[in-house]
């Protein structure tokens, strides 16, 4: 089993941002890890306190294959000058040990964990 971060932001804070925001996200999770979401065990988003326009969860719920993932919303923990409207996940899923996992951070994310956004080729 694995656990693989990510997050992304939205330029506001409506349905329809927050819904492109998170399938861009989750596309791009599923393509770089090669990953069906049968194989994902549980997902936990948190979105910034100024992000209530719906759930990324039911947003992802609506995708296929996502209607059986256990998934969990969340708000994050404010703290002064961190990045405003961000959506973030936590997943874990079953994939081979020899796996090697890509952590997806898009748009302004990107900043958060530039060690871990290293952008490589989709076979």
């Amino acid at each position: 089993m694995w656990a693989i971060r990510g997050a992304t932001t939205v330029p506001e804070n409506t349905v329809e941002a927050m819904r492109e925001a998170v399938m861009e996200l989750l596309d791009e999770l599923e393509k770089r890890n090669q990953l069906h979401p049968t194989d994902i065990v549980s997902m936990t988003f948190s979105v910034t306190r100024d992000l209530n326009a719906t759930f990324p969860a039911a947003i992802a719920r609506s995708r296929r294959h996502w209607d059986n993932v256990p998934m969990l919303d969340v708000q994050e923990m404010h703290v002064d000058g961190s990045l405003e409207r961000c959506i973030r996940f936590l997943g874990h899923a079953y994939l081979p040990a020899s796996a090697q996992i890509f952590h997806t951070y898009l748009r302004h994310a990107e900043k958060l964990r530039p060690d871990w956004n290293i952008r490589q080729p989709l076979s």
